[in-house]
């Protein structure tokens, strides 16, 4: 517990002067991991290498967490009181909000009212909120097609970005369409899928179809990136440039 909470002052201490921050809210699916998880990887740690140094990504994502939790544990009030004109709030929740037998379980009306909460607070302050759908489980039914876990929570961030005409990134069925396109066998690979002694943090093996490898963890960063160029979202004009 003590290495989460050093961790989580660390990612969300203020950002160098004069680099434009962006910061990812969200849940285990995005966060930073502790060493004992690899090869568990949130995505939101690959996606950080995108860009230059005039950009600081912070990620205060966090395990377990629903919009609900995240407010009420007081990890997104530091965030929006150090925000600054031009930075960029990346938001992505719902696969804890959505579970009504967690105690992170948030009603439908509650998400839409913390994810408004989170734009809001954020143009205040003049920075530029992007909703982001929750990212899809393996899941694929018998006859090998991908079924939507998604689908009420996901229509509900669709309907909050329409309704403030804000850009979002339909991270749910991007992911659904690689996965897909990849097939449940190979489709394995993006997620924590390993066999007994394969890794010592796993002596007993792993599969777990919504958390990420690092090959995972990689390709679902490279879809948001993917969408914000498709969007011009001007954050694209600070992608790192190869040399």
């Amino acid at each position: 517990m003590k290495t989460l909470i050093l961790a989580f002052f660390l990612m969300t201490s203020f950002s160098p002067e004069g680099k434009l921050s962006v910061y990812l809210i969200g849940d285990s699916t995005i966060a930073i991991k502790q060493v004992s998880a690899y090869p568990e990887t949130g995505w939101g740690m690959p996606f950080a290498y995108f860009f230059d140094d005039s950009v600081a990504v912070v990620n205060a994502a966090m395990n377990g967490r629903s919009t609900r939790t995240f407010i009420e544990e007081n990890r997104w009030q530091p965030i929006a009181d150090k925000l600054q004109k031009g930075d960029y709030v990346l938001i992505q929740f719902g696969h804890n909000d959505e579970v009504k037998t967690k105690k992170s379980y948030t009603t439908e009306v509650e998400f839409q009212e913390n994810l408004q909460k989170f734009i809001d607070e954020s143009q205040v302050k003049k920075a530029i909120p992007i909703l982001i759908t929750p990212v899809a489980r393996r899941s694929f039914d018998a006859s090998g097609k991908i079924v939507d876990t998604h689908a009420a929570y996901s229509q509900l961030v669709r309907a909050v970005a329409n309704k403030n005409q804000l850009p979002y990134i339909d991270l749910d069925k991007l992911s659904q369409d690689l996965l897909q396109k990849m097939g449940p066998e190979n489709s394995k690979f993006l997620f924590l899928h390993l066999q007994p002694d394969e890794h010592p943090n796993y002596p007993e093996g792993k599969e777990d179809n919504t958390h990420f490898s690092e090959f995972g963890a990689r390709k679902m960063a490279e879809l948001v990136l993917a969408d914000l160029k498709r969007q011009k979202i001007d954050l694209t004009l600070r992608i790192r440039k190869s040399k």
